[in-house]
């Protein structure tokens, strides 16, 4: 990202799009664009994201942006972040740049959580996995495949109560296939983030991207959360997208030993080189996750029980 697009979004605060809606707080700048808090002229408040400038004048990248809204309202889940509308900017400094408006989320993405204290637990991150593959199950059986699962794109939603922990929104259904065929070519675009591609989709073998390529993504979140690592290492994206095409992913337990057998069952099973070997179906991964979760919370009690009987 050059230095004058990120200016250019720090200057977007203040002003008013197409004189609907006036963009009171810059929430964050992407490879692709700036998202705001805003405020339309009834009053209703909405997160905007404006494609940055320059790429609005690719016709092609314009494309994707715009399909976001499509793939994600297609999906029909409270689980997937609505997309209310998509325009132009009509005039001024940003004319011809493209727009979306979504919900305002009140929270925190995976990512900004994962660079706080304290480390997220495996019980939290698998909480977090079984709402996100409710998500994918609607949106699997809708035709939608997501392709950048990661982190960044998943969003820790803040609920009124602490104690129900919070809820999962997926965003970014900017690269998602939807497998009538109404998809956009991969020409000059890096559709997906390469350390949580799965083998066939960093091999750029299109025809074979089906849901189980987010399940590995979801499987490869996993692995960051307790590892704190990539699947593989590489000195630049070239050489990291060649490897997750050629090599399978190393047995999380290699890497972090201290990792609990049902952790490492579901986040390896998920992580499978060839497809087929992986989970069927997100509602699989999910039953599986839900087992892992009791087995968890089992060994807990006991736990407690055990240390309660130690202490009397």
């Amino acid at each position: 990202m050059s230095d004058d697009t990120d200016i250019r979004a720090r200057e977007r605060v203040g002003t008013s799009l197409n004189d609907k809606w006036t963009l009171e707080r810059l929430l964050g700048i992407g490879g692709m664009a700036a998202v705001y808090a805003a405020r339309h002229r009834n009053g209703a408040r909405a997160a905007i994201k404006v494609l940055h400038q320059g790429l609005s004048r690719h016709a092609e990248v314009r494309e994707r942006f715009l399909r976001e809204g499509y793939a994600a309202n297609r999906v029909e889940h409270s689980g997937a972040v609505k997309v209310m509308d998509d325009d132009v900017v009509d005039d001024g400094p940003d004319a011809g740049t493209a727009f979306i408006v979504m919900e305002l989320l009140e929270g925190e993405s995976l990512q900004d959580r994962l660079e706080r204290s304290p480390p997220l637990t495996e019980r939290e991150f698998l909480g977090v996995a079984e709402g996100v593959l409710d998500v994918l199950q609607a949106a699997h059986g809708r035709g939608v495949v997501h392709r950048d699962l990661k982190p960044e794109n998943l969003f820790l939603v803040r609920t009124e109560t602490p104690e129900e922990g919070p809820k999962v929104k997926v965003l970014d259904f900017g690269i998602a296939r939807l497998l009538d065929g109404q998809s956009i070519t991969s020409h000059g675009l890096a559709l997906g983030t390469p350390s949580f591609m799965a083998p066939e989709q960093a091999a750029g073998r299109i025809d074979e991207i089906d849901g189980r390529t987010d399940l590995f993504a979801l499987g490869a979140t996993g692995f960051r959360v307790r590892t704190g690592r990539r699947i593989h290492e590489g000195q630049n994206a070239v050489e990291l997208v060649g490897k997750m095409a050629n090599f399978a992913a190393p047995p999380i337990r290699n890497m972090a030993p201290e990792v609990s057998a049902p952790y490492a069952r579901v986040v390896d099973k998920a992580l499978e080189f060839k497809r087929e070997d992986r989970y069927a179906d997100a509602a699989a991964m999910r039953e599986d996750v839900r087992r892992a979760i009791a087995e968890l919370d089992g060994e807990a009690r006991t736990l407690f029980a055990i240390d309660r009987k130690s202490t009397r």
